[in-house]
């Protein structure tokens, strides 16, 4: 029997660790859609801050905010999945706690997904460090993408993603610590043709000095591993792939305005 879902309204997944300092900005973000039929739901991953104190305030003002709390920590896919699992809309949206929405970030995606029948959406986002207003960069996005051209060029950001579940179908995220957003877009572009992009900033990611400088290489291998062991691509195809990846995320952190 087919799952029927809440027909416009808008399930946003939100797994969050520790971001006590962050968690009331991302969430105010989407208070201030100008699209209003929508519910969140918070996954705590077993903070250790006092990120579940205040997620309970802010659930006690708000009844569309929804609380899930992890008894250990388990993983951002985990977390979404526990989100989805529970979620009651027929568009799955997802932020991460310490990003942001545009307001109009919601009426225009559905718009956009609505007036052309799209199953898979995502849009255009800037980057920024600590101020949405000091913008890093903005980074572009094509007006589709299939499969073999995601494996190329990772272009598809989390925070922008919207999915419309009575035409893609239910789905979950695989249970990796990195990576595990990318897989899950592959894996529905096995059974749909394309992802279809706005190209339109509507949403803020946010990055630190930290991950700007460490994390690089540790995210090559997170790709590197994707593509072998999730996507089981040979040695010689993943070698292409990923040449093609690294070009592209140099093109896209270097290239773009």
């Amino acid at each position: 029997m087919i799952k029927k879902y809440q027909t416009d309204l808008v399930s946003i997944v939100m797994p969050t660790y520790n971001s006590e300092g962050q968690l009331h900005t991302s969430i105010a973000s989407i208070q201030k859609q100008t699209y209003k039929h929508w519910e969140l739901l918070v996954v705590d991953d077993c903070s250790s801050d006092k990120t579940a104190e205040h997620l309970q305030k802010l659930a006690k003002q708000d009844a569309r905010i929804k609380t899930i709390f992890l008894s250990e920590n388990r993983g951002s896919g985990f977390a979404r999945n526990e989100g989805i699992s529970r979620a009651q809309g027929r568009y799955i949206a997802f932020l991460d706690s310490d990003d942001l929405w545009h307001p109009e970030k919601l009426t225009k995606q559905l718009d956009f997904m609505k007036t052309h029948g799209y199953g898979f959406s995502f849009t255009a986002y800037h980057v920024f460090e600590q101020h949405p207003a000091e913008q890093k960069r903005t980074v572009k996005v094509p007006e589709k993408i299939n499969y073999r051209q995601l494996l190329k060029n990772t272009i598809i950001g989390c925070l922008t993603v919207i999915i419309d579940r009575e035409e893609v179908g239910d789905f979950r995220m695989p249970l990796m610590r990195a990576r595990q957003d990318t897989a899950t877009w592959l894996t529905i572009l096995k059974q749909h043709a394309y992802a279809y992009g706005l190209n339109e900033p509507l949403a803020y990611y946010r990055v630190s000095a930290a991950s700007l400088s460490s994390n690089k290489w540790r995210m090559l291998q997170k790709n590197w591993h994707m593509y072998r062991e999730q996507e089981k691509l040979s040695f010689l195809d993943t070698s292409y792939v990923f040449s093609c990846y690294v070009w592209n995320a140099l093109w896209k952190r270097r290239g773009q305005k």
